[in-house]
């Protein structure tokens, strides 16, 4: 369906709400999938995933809407105390973990999506535009994650260590791969 089409039947425009709930629903579920990819490291609360990954997909595919909605229900299914975060370094759950050390990265899930989104939505479907929109959603990220650790740690250099220098490269990787996927996809789906 394209974004002007007009629904004519109560049955259509509920076959097309339960599609974009089943898309969201999907879409947080793949999410929590990701952050079962997970490897502690010992010099921080913070491990490495995939989370990151899968949420710039979510928002790359679903659109900036579409992919906030998402990872706002995978955020409350997370606070919700379903098993759907990263297994934590530092045994907390639920409303506790998006109070700890990866807080502000959870908290900053759905506005990375969105920031995504909306940059591959709006415009020629590149890699190019996939990577800088991958590229900048990972800064809304980080931004979160390391404002967050700064606030626990009061101090600019503990939250980068803590949050920034180690994942650098695989985060790298992590907008690549999101880029290359964005755009093999939405080929693979033109009529």
């Amino acid at each position: 369906m394209s974004k002007l089409a007009v629904f004519s039947t109560p049955q259509e425009r509920a076959l097309d709400a339960a599609r974009q709930v089943a898309l969201m629903v999907g879409a947080s579920l793949f999410v929590a999938l990701c952050a079962r990819v997970t490897i502690p490291l010992p010099s921080t609360p913070v491990p490495l995933t995939v989370q990151n990954f899968g949420v710039l997909l979510v928002g790359l595919l679903l659109g900036s809407r579409r992919g906030f909605a998402a990872l706002l229900l995978y955020l409350a299914e997370g606070a919700a105390g379903l098993p759907v975060f990263s297994l934590s370094t530092v045994g907390l759950t639920g409303i506790a973990q998006i109070l700890g050390p990866t807080g502000g990265y959870l908290m900053a899930y759905p506005l990375a999506a969105a920031a995504a989104g909306y940059i591959f939505e709006h415009g020629r479907k590149t890699f190019v535009r996939a990577g800088i929109a991958s590229l900048l959603g990972d800064i809304v990220l980080f931004a979160g994650g390391l404002g967050w650790l700064y606030a626990l740690t009061h101090s600019l250099a503990k939250a980068a260590y803590l949050g920034l220098y180690w994942f650098v490269a695989a985060e790298v990787i992590k907008v690549m791969f999101a880029a290359a996927i964005a755009v093999r996809w939405r080929r693979s789906a033109r009529p």
